[in-house]
């Protein structure tokens, strides 16, 4: 087994990667925010995403079509959800909402996450998850305080921030509904599907948005920043939260998007000179705490160790590998490995 292999049986160890994807893609959009008008943005970094991964799982996909007609439904709805509205959204909202407002707002997704679960009758989860939830939420909530409560009646508020709760709903949604897909179907070939559907999505919305003359830049500073976004925050980061997601659950692999607004914060301080400042240590120490309490096992009252990121671990991994005696394939997890190993 390689050290790939061993990686992607451990989620725990996946879980953060996402969040520091996504927190470089905040630090990004902090420069370019002007650069890109919001749908364009979200077509680049999906084309990108998709353009990479095709030559991966074309074949399998094809070998997959019926299948994949079978689930059409999870399909549409996903790339509707995840790919085009989150994303576009977000975009939109950041012409009109502060950087303060945006990151407390995307805090409420770990807490969307679990009411769609439970409202969806994905799963049940426990209080001591929620807990962790709370808990990590309220470290976000001191670290956009600055260190005093009553600094947030002086965030402003904006017209956009519908707009940021929408999108956030959106890939709450989202990231109950994947864990749906069957475990027969290549996670690759779904995401693909997902991306491919999200963007004839989009495109009615870009066809608009280009007609009312927005214009696209071709700097090479502005097209690294698409590639990085469509690489790493759009087809890495994606890959590596369905996977969380089919091994720990979403109200779990939920708890992880707090962690976007830490490691931004990070990114921040050492890419953009932005100072530390005690309440992001404060912030910070109850962010991890929070996260700690939702995913370490913790001992039960015969003794033994338990925790729910360790159950849905393990129960998804015994379904890969009964699908994958069915496939015939050689590694439970499908054709992940086509990107971050070998087969």
């Amino acid at each position: 087994m390689t050290f790939f292999d061993r990686l992607w049986a451990r989620p725990l160890l996946l879980l953060p990667l996402a969040p520091l994807f996504w927190a470089g893609n905040l630090v990004l959009g902090r420069a370019f925010a002007e650069t890109f008008p919001p749908v364009s943005l979200a077509v680049g970094r999906w084309l990108v995403a998709l353009a990479i991964l095709a030559p991966f799982v074309i074949g399998q996909a094809w070998r997959q079509r019926d299948l994949l007609r079978r689930h059409w439904g999870l399909v549409w709805a996903c790339g509707a959800l995840g790919i085009a509205g989150y994303n576009a959204l977000g975009y939109l909202a950041l012409h009109s909402v502060p950087a303060a407002s945006v990151a407390f707002l995307n805090s409420t997704l770990p807490l969307m996450v679990p009411i769609a679960a439970f409202v969806l009758g994905v799963e049940r989860v426990k209080p001591v998850t929620l807990a962790g939830i709370a808990l990590s939420f309220l470290g976000v909530v001191w670290i956009v305080a600055r260190g005093d409560l009553a600094h947030l009646g002086a965030i402003g508020l904006s017209a956009g921030e519908p707009l940021v709760l929408l999108a956030v709903a959106n890939y709450a949604l989202y990231s109950v509904l994947v864990r749906r897909k069957p475990a027969s179907l290549d996670p690759l070939v779904f995401l693909a599907a997902t991306m491919a559907t999200g963007l004839v999505v989009l495109m009615p919305f870009w066809a608009l948005e280009l007609a009312g003359g927005a214009r696209i830049p071709h700097d090479p500073a502005s097209l690294g920043a698409v590639l990085y976004i469509g690489v790493f925050a759009s087809l890495l980061a994606f890959v590596l939260w369905n996977r969380c997601v089919a091994m720990l659950g979403p109200s779990i692999t939920g708890a992880s998007f707090h962690l976007v607004a830490l490691f931004t914060a990070l990114l921040a301080f050492a890419l953009l000179g932005e100072p530390v400042r005690s309440f992001h240590l404060a912030g910070a120490a109850l962010i991890l705490g929070g996260f700690a309490l939702a995913t370490v096992p913790w001992p039960s009252a015969d003794g033994r160790l338990h925790s729910d990121a360790a159950g849905a671990a393990g129960a998804e991994i015994a379904a890969e590998r009964r699908a994958a005696e069915r496939q015939g394939d050689r590694y439970p997890g499908c054709h992940q490995r086509s990107l971050i190993g070998r087969e």
